[in-house]
């Protein structure tokens, strides 16, 4: 039980990275750890050692934080926060804007592509563990990241993001 124990502890700083990457928020972040780490707890046995472990928590806390999205879209009480979270400065002042538009950048990407950018970016997960945790198809993965890079890059040069996904009839 000590090394199961150990090996979900051994996760909580890459789960914290990738929750405050997702919500933008260090509280929102924090609580979306703890009930992460809660359910994985209560479903350790289903886990059975099969696949990465790491994958399978990023997997618990993805469909935590898309649950979480999706009740807050049926409650009309709740709108999104207006200001940026505060973001520690670093060494120099530049450093600190950077980091602020990085972070203004990355959570005006849709959901679905920030969560492949951290996952893979960030988290250095592969791509076959990233399509593990979020259950996607492995080519879902690799045109969600390629579609996160191109807007990420615009909306950091300031552009608007040219959307070449075309409706066929």
């Amino acid at each position: 039980m000590r090394d199961d124990e150990a090996r979900i502890v051994a996760c909580i700083p890459s789960l914290r990275r990738y929750a405050r990457g997702l919500t933008g928020d260090p509280h929102r972040a924090d609580d979306l750890v703890q009930d992460t780490l809660e359910r994985a707890w209560s479903r350790y046995s289903r886990w059975q050692r099969r696949g990465d472990l790491r994958a399978w928590m990023f997997g618990i806390m993805h469909n935590r934080y898309i649950d979480g999205l999706r009740a807050s879209a049926r409650r009309a009480e709740d709108s999104p926060p207006e200001g940026l979270p505060e973001v520690p400065v670093r060494a120099s002042q530049a450093d600190g804007l950077e980091m602020r538009d990085l972070d203004r950048c990355l959570q005006a990407l849709p959901p679905e592509q920030r969560t492949v950018l951290l996952l893979i970016g960030v988290e250095e997960l592969s791509y076959q563990q990233t399509a593990q945790a979020l259950d996607v198809p492995l080519g879902t993965v690799m045109s969600r990241l390629s579609r996160a890079r191109e807007r990420l890059a615009a909306l950091m040069q300031g552009r608007e993001p040219v959307n070449r996904l075309q409706r066929v009839k």
